[in-house]
């Protein structure tokens, strides 16, 4: 039970490991690109390939989607980055319980956006938990946890594709002994835990006053979504890529040429940026197209 591009490397260790898969489920298709089309997930798109039964129900929760499951008659069901709530009867059906695979440390980042979350607030760890959910928020009892370093300049899709690969690696030998896990499982301490909220556009807007650190992560944390932008609403302008520099000036300020820009405390780099309806270029280039040259400020 997957959608996200997170969940492709556990499905395909499934696949390789030569369990037998009665069905994939994963999000109804939705319009994506220039043209709106409908298009399948990314874990749909491949199950489908494999040849696998793919169920794309918009709910768990009616009585029809609930039976249809139960009617599989499933040992374990493997969720990563599925997307809809499973509640009591979809969660009791397998016999072995419903496995998920969450990337973070639980209890720390419990919800929508666990690496995200690890990267803005300047985690040095993280990791992959393997837990056997119940009906709470990511709460469930622990089967394992594999602890990963954050690399220094990681974003959230660069880390999601490691802690993905983890996930793919660890996977068949835990479905193997999974009886073994369930067995030896422990529970989450709550009073440690800290939720990961999902992050909207409004999370994205810079105030310049922030350290350069701060923004930094801000860049790498919300890249590729919701993304990261200063300038007016009207017109905003994307950080895609930025580095945190030496530099003092009240915040705000174009400091020089190369799009260094003061802030709170340090200065950052605009390596590349994008703004509205334009492409994808460097920071000076953008500062040249905008005749733009330092103290000028930037909003």
């Amino acid at each position: 039970m997957g959608t996200a591009p997170f969940a492709l490397p556990a499905l395909e260790a499934l696949c390789r490991d030569g369990h037998d898969i009665a069905a994939v489920y994963t999000q109804p298709p939705r319009r994506a690109g220039r043209g709106q089309r409908m298009r399948a997930s990314v874990v749909g798109e491949r199950a489908e390939a494999l040849g696998l039964d793919v169920r794309t129900p918009v709910s768990l929760r009616d009585d029809s989607a609930s039976a249809a499951f139960r009617a599989l008659d499933v040992d374990a069901a493997v969720v990563a980055a599925y997307g809809l709530i499973l509640p009591r009867p979809v969660l009791d059906a397998p016999r072995l319980g419903c496995i998920n695979l969450h990337p973070s440390l639980l209890p720390r980042w419990r919800g929508a956006a666990p690496v995200a979350h690890t990267i803005l607030h300047g985690d040095r760890e993280t990791g992959l938990t393997v837990f056997r959910m119940d009906e709470g928020l990511d709460t469930g009892a622990i089967l394992c946890r594999h602890r990963l370093p954050v690399p220094s300049r990681a974003t959230t899709e660069s880390l999601e594709s490691c802690l993905a690969d983890l996930a793919g690696d660890v996977l068949p030998g835990l479905v193997r002994d999974l009886g073994r896990h369930l067995a030896r499982a422990e529970p989450q301490n709550d009073r440690d835990a800290t939720y990961a909220r999902k992050l909207t556009r409004a999370d994205g807007r810079i105030d310049w006053q922030r350290s350069a650190g701060e923004i930094d992560r801000m860049v790498r944390g919300l890249n590729p979504r919701p993304g990261v932008h200063f300038g007016p609403e009207s017109a905003p302008v994307k950080i895609l890529e930025a580095e945190s520099v030496a530099g003092e000036a009240p915040p705000g300020t174009l400091i020089d040429r190369s799009a260094v820009v003061a802030c709170g405390r340090g200065a950052l780099r605009l390596l590349k940026v994008r703004a509205a309806g334009r492409e994808t270029t460097d920071g000076a280039a953008w500062l040249r197209g905008q005749r733009l040259e330092p103290p000028q400020r930037l909003a």
